[in-house]
Parts: C-alpha cells; sequence; structure tokens
C-alpha cells in the first residue's frame, strides 16, 4: 500500500501542471493496470549463455504495471494548445518498483483559412498497413506490441493545407536533436500529399534524414465494397533498398474480419545474414573446449541478441493474418505472423470486452516453427496479459 500510495502521488505531481493548463477547458483520462506473464526461451544466444554462466544476459521479466494517462485542450486566443502525459509505477519480478513520468504531447495549433500549423511534441501517424507501415516516416511507431501503450510523440514543426480532397503535410521532425541521434530520433524533413478519387484514397511521401538519405513513397487505400477494403504501401531509398506492402481487409454483415498483408523489406537482415548468425551461435560454445573462459563464449552469445533489434522486422518477407468478431461488447481476435523463409511464426489470441467506461482485455502470444527459426531464438517465447482500463 506504501508503495502504492507513494506512486500515485508521483503520478498527481506529473500530470498536475497539465491538469491546470486544462482547467476550465476539456480534460480527460484513464487509469489502466496490466500484468504481462513471461516464460523465457530455452533456446537461442541469450539461452545459451545464462546456461552457461546464469545472469550474463538479461531477460525481460515479467510485470505488473499502474498507468495514469490525462489529456488537456485549451485555448488561446487564435491558438489552441493540447497536452497529454502518463506516470505509471511498474513492478517487475526479482525487482522494486519504478516510477516514470512521460509527456505524450505537449503541442500549439493554429490556422489561417485552408492552412494550419502546429509546433511542439505531437504524434503524427502516417501509411496504410496494420502489421507494417513503410511510410510512417514521423512517427515510426513499433507495430503489433503485446499490449497498447499511448504513443509518445516527436518534436516537430509542421504545416498543413486542407480542401475538400487533398492534403498537403511539411513536416520538420526532431529540429533540436543532435546530428548524430539516429532512428525515430533523427533530424529529418518529411512531406505528405493525399487526394481521394472516389472510393480510392492516394498517398505520396518524401523523406530527407540527417544519416538514412533520401526516400520516396506511395500509398493506396481503396473500398471496394462495403465488404472489402485493399491498401499497398511502397518505399525506396538512394541505397536501392525497398519496403513494400499489400493488403486488404474483409468484413461479413456479422462483423466477422478477415485482414491479410505480406510486405517486404530491405533494412531486415538477409537469409544469408540470418544463416551466417545461426552458424555462429553453434561454433561459439566450441570455444569451451579449446579453453576459450566459460565468462567469454556466454558474453559472446549473449552480444548475438543484437541482431534481433537491427531493422523493425526480424525477416525480409513476413505474412500477417488477423481473424477478429464484433459481437456486442466483445471482440475476440486471433493474429499470425509467419515468415516463409524459415517457418517461423508468432500467434497472438486476444478476448476485449468494451463497457461503458471499463475495457478489459486478456491475451497469449506464442512463438513457434523449427528449432532453427528465428522467431524460436527470441528471448521470451511465451507471454500472457490482462489488462483493465477505466476512462474519464
Amino acid at each position: 500500500m506504501r508503495h502504492f500510495l507513494h506512486s500515485s502521488l508521483c503520478v498527481l505531481v506529473t500530470l498536475a501542471p497539465l491538469a491546470a493548463l486544462a482547467g476550465g477547458s476539456e480534460l480527460s483520462g484513464q487509469v489502466r493496470g496490466y500484468t504481462i506473464s513471461r516464460q523465457s526461451a530455452d533456446a537461442g544466444p541469450l539461452a545459451q549463455a545464462n546456461a552457461l554462466q546464469p545472469g550474463t544476459a538479461a531477460v525481460d521479466a515479467s510485470t505488473t504495471t499502474l498507468q495514469t494517462e490525462l489529456r488537456g485542450d485549451t485555448t488561446l486566443g487564435p491558438v489552441s494548445l493540447h497536452a497529454s502525459a502518463t506516470a505509471q509505477v511498474q513492478q517487475a519480478d526479482g525487482a522494486g518498483n519504478s516510477t516514470r513520468g512521460t509527456v505524450q504531447e505537449a503541442y500549439a495549433a493554429s490556422g489561417l483559412g485552408a492552412w494550419q500549423w502546429s509546433a511542439g511534441k505531437k504524434v503524427v501517424s502516417w501509411d496504410v498497413g496494420y502489421g507494417f507501415r513503410p511510410n510512417d516516416l514521423v512517427q515510426q511507431e513499433v507495430r503489433r506490441t503485446l499490449v497498447t501503450e499511448p504513443l509518445e510523440g516527436r518534436p516537430l514543426v509542421m504545416a498543413e493545407h486542407f480542401d475538400a480532397d487533398t492534403a498537403w503535410s511539411l513536416v520538420w521532425v526532431n529540429p533540436t536533436e543532435e546530428r548524430s541521434a539516429s532512428g525515430a530520433r533523427e533530424a529529418a524533413l518529411a512531406a505528405r500529399a493525399y487526394w481521394r478519387a472516389g472510393a480510392v484514397d492516394w498517398h505520396g511521401f518524401a523523406h530527407q534524414g540527417q544519416h538514412t538519405g533520401s526516400s520516396v513513397g506511395a500509398a493506396v487505400s481503396w473500398v471496394a465494397s462495403d465488404a472489402l477494403e485493399l491498401h499497398a504501401s511502397l518505399r525506396g531509398d538512394e541505397s536501392s533498398r525497398r519496403q513494400w506492402l499489400i493488403g486488404g481487409t474483409w468484413t461479413a454483415e456479422s462483423q466477422l474480419s478477415l485482414l491479410a498483408e505480406a510486405w517486404h523489406d530491405d533494412t531486415a537482415l538477409t537469409n544469408a545474414q540470418w544463416s551466417a548468425w545461426t552458424a555462429r551461435n553453434q561454433a561459439l560454445p566450441l570455444g569451451l573446449a579449446r579453453g576459450v573462459p566459460t565468462a567469454a563464449v556466454a558474453g559472446a552469445l549473449a552480444s548475438q541478441a543484437r541482431a534481433f533489434s537491427t531493422a523493425s522486422n526480424l525477416r525480409q518477407d513476413n505474412v500477417f493474418l488477423r481473424l477478429s468478431w464484433q459481437h456486442e461488447r466483445w471482440q475476440p481476435a486471433l493474429d499470425v505472423l509467419y515468415a516463409p523463409a524459415d517457418q517461423g511464426f508468432i500467434t497472438t489470441l486476444s478476448v476485449l470486452w468494451t463497457g461503458e467506461h471499463i475495457k478489459l482485455e486478456v491475451g497469449l502470444r506464442a512463438h513457434g516453427g523449427p528449432e532453427s527459426a528465428i522467431a524460436r531464438q527470441l528471448p521470451v517465447q511465451r507471454q500472457g496479459y490482462v489488462v483493465a482500463t477505466w476512462a474519464f
């Protein structure tokens, strides 16, 4: 109870300035608690490292989290202000409580005629895919997370122009970041053009990054009928790396829905690189017979896990299927991410119940395939979760 009260106080202290900002205007938020139970893998480089020398490599532990999110909007003359923040306390198995406060968004916006501008920290998500988004150039959101977390915006300055059928956006993202910053923190210019032609939405994209250089992309979404939607996305850069996705969603009158997508990502490791990685995992333990210290072998195996975070996809080619059914307040869902190159797969089963102000969700994620599949080498093989959310 003492830890709970302390953490609740941290939440209030973190979000009090936001509440003051939104006083007399609009204020909303949610309180969410969730538990994630994780089972470590018995295969893969981290499992090998810890088997040789326990504690060599840290593996994500089971956690219980209490999280509060507050959102506020107000206006000062022609300028509107928006801010959102979260504060949380988390208990991990084998560790003490940790608390954290994060400002998700804090930006000012205004407009004149068809033009609008905004500046500050803001979530700007682009592209049309579900499992993968090649042209999500600003937010660069991590997709298919086990538990959906509030997105943390990027520092940016953005100008937009709208009319009945078109929209244009120009974004200077991470303008204050150091030149060495990379990934989602890279300083860059990004642009999007959108136009609607009947039942078809067309998108064009351009990006100029401090380190990644130039890239261009395009996307399309077509509502073919009341039951069928089709979409595709393509991006290429000056290094001749390509990312593409094609997919569609079919929805029956009973609200049974099937989403199918396939994509390719040249930024992920190639089949040859993964084969060399696997060969190294097999060769490293042989050093023990030649007198290489156990700690050195264990450390080398643990370092192999860096390959898992090289790109947003493990394999270059992927297939994703998601079957869901909306029935009154219930929504069960089953999805599978499959890698044809090694026949590995990640399956997630979930059930969501939505009330007036309360949502409850339970789910299970498991990795499968042959022992050589990369999905089987990941540090965590099974995860179960329970989430309860109260919105106000």
